[in-house]
């Protein structure tokens, strides 16, 4: 069914109509003029006609821009961003104060969400990863602040269904230590030095470590003032052109993912890369 075009400028509004398979039935464009619109005919519309109309118009008062809901949009990826974020209860921000915190005059170069993509299953000391995505449902706000999944309370040690920050914090000497804290209460639930490191990745990060006059706080937010969100990771890493800098990933009230280059010098923006998915 269609609007017919007009044929004649000069025909008074009230007699224009609606054909329904080329019959003589009227109906108004919008749903709230269903009733009135046709009040003007002649009467010799049967009961059937009516009913058959019903059927029809519905689908023609759907708003024009037909845009599905906010989760009918949703890719798998964005929907896993969204379930998890909705049982954070601590912010990247505070999850740094507590990883600085364990190590004395130690530098953070390393923090991730564990569980917001599939790199971030598997922590650096070799913790189970997530089984599955959390249960929560309620839509976090900008500060990840959203209330836990209806799961009971977390495991003191940190149960493998729990989200973790897991952060890399490293002494002036390049060696590193690897801390977990529960994303839901704050709490430290692991803690141990790095025991992989050789003599050259400890030079390595002394060096990063010692050049980066940008804290991870204020990476963050160079990358916030860009894109409004949560900060789900940060890494101290020099990238393609051999600069040093912070890679900022920040996940947007839509779901979708930005990772950001702020140089750990300059504390400009040197790059920034949409996640698709």
């Amino acid at each position: 069914m269609r609007f017919e075009p007009r044929r004649n400028k000069t025909v008074s509004p009230r007699t224009r109509r609606l054909r329904v398979t080329g019959g003589a039935l009227c109906a108004a464009a919008l749903a709230a003029t269903l009733v009135t619109g046709c009040g003007q005919d002649s009467g010799d519309k049967t009961a059937a006609e009516t009913s058959e109309a019903a059927k029809v118009l519905p689908n023609q008062t759907t708003s024009p821009s037909g845009s599905p809901s906010e989760t009918a949009q949703l890719t798998a990826e964005q929907t896993e961003r969204k379930e998890l974020l909705s049982t954070v209860k601590v912010t990247a921000d505070k999850a740094v104060t507590t990883a600085l915190g364990e190590v004395s005059g130690g530098k953070l170069t390393d923090l991730d969400l564990e569980g917001l993509d599939d790199e971030d299953d598997d922590d650096a000391t070799g913790s189970p990863s997530p089984s599955g995505s959390p249960t929560g449902s309620a839509s976090p706000s900008p500060e990840a602040s959203g209330s836990p999944s209806g799961t009971g309370s977390p495991s003191p040690s940190g149960s493998s269904t729990t989200p973790k920050w897991v952060a890399e914090v490293v002494e002036k000497d390049g060696t590193a230590h690897n801390v977990i804290i529960d994303a839901v209460s704050g709490k430290v639930v692991d803690f141990a030095p790095d025991a992989d490191q050789s003599a050259a990745d400890k030079q390595e990060l002394a060096a990063q470590i010692a050049k980066a006059t940008q804290t991870p706080q204020q990476a963050a937010k160079v990358a916030m003032s860009r894109q409004k969100g949560w900060v789900t990771s940060m890494a101290l890493d020099e990238n393609d052109s051999q600069v040093l800098v912070w890679k900022v990933d920040v996940v947007s009230k839509g779901y979708n993912k930005t990772t950001f280059d702020v140089d750990a010098v300059k504390g400009t923006i040197t790059d920034e890369q949409i996640d698709e998915d």
